[in-house]
């Protein structure tokens, strides 16, 4: 794809006012996010029973309560979230996602990343900015369905699941999404 000086500079335009939004988690620091990371793992865990096997077994869990993302040929998306080990919050993360071609619409949903390998894990915490590309199985829930940890997802080495979405938008992966660590 070919990008326009128009495009690059109308792209990050997208980008600084979705950063800007107040997604619900807002600026008042970590005791936010952790509340909210809490909140979505139990709607998780209540909707999806099989995701409790999967979080047991994970080293990890990058939990993003709250994503927002919109589009109009040009797209982005931004949340904040918590990365878990052993319960415990370690560290805090937002994911920044930017987007071209045909789309409109705006949707916001919540994800959770389950490394499964400590190796994964490792390698996400010493990035300075780990981008979600072809590495990542994705074990998303349908209306009703009940979501199992298969063989086949449980050995890849990171594992989304995308859920509780709502908004005017169809799909939601998380290729190209970049997380960083930040500081609440």
């Amino acid at each position: 794809m070919n990008m326009t000086r128009r495009t690059l500079t109308l792209s990050l335009g997208a980008m600084g006012a979705l950063s800007a939004c107040a997604n619900g988690v807002g600026s008042t620091g970590g005791a936010t996010i952790d509340a909210r990371v809490d909140s979505t793992l139990s709607q998780m865990y209540y909707q999806f029973p099989g995701t409790v096997d999967l979080g047991n077994k994970a080293a990890g869990m990058l939990v993003m309560p709250l994503v927002t993302e919109a589009g109009l040929g040009i797209g982005g998306a931004y949340g904040r979230g918590a990365l878990r080990v052993g319960g415990s919050t370690v560290d805090y993360y937002s994911m920044v996602k930017g987007s071209g071609g045909l789309q409109i619409g705006a949707q916001q949903y919540a994800h959770v990343l389950f490394f499964m390998t400590q190796n994964a894990l490792s390698d996400f915490r010493r990035s300075t900015g780990w981008a979600a590309g072809a590495n990542i199985e994705y074990a998303t829930p349908e209306k009703g369905d009940t979501l199992a940890a298969e063989t086949t997802t449980s050995m890849s080495p990171v594992i989304a699941v995308i859920f509780g979405q709502s908004g005017l938008r169809l799909g939601a992966t998380l290729d190209g999404t970049k997380y960083s660590r930040i500081i609440p």
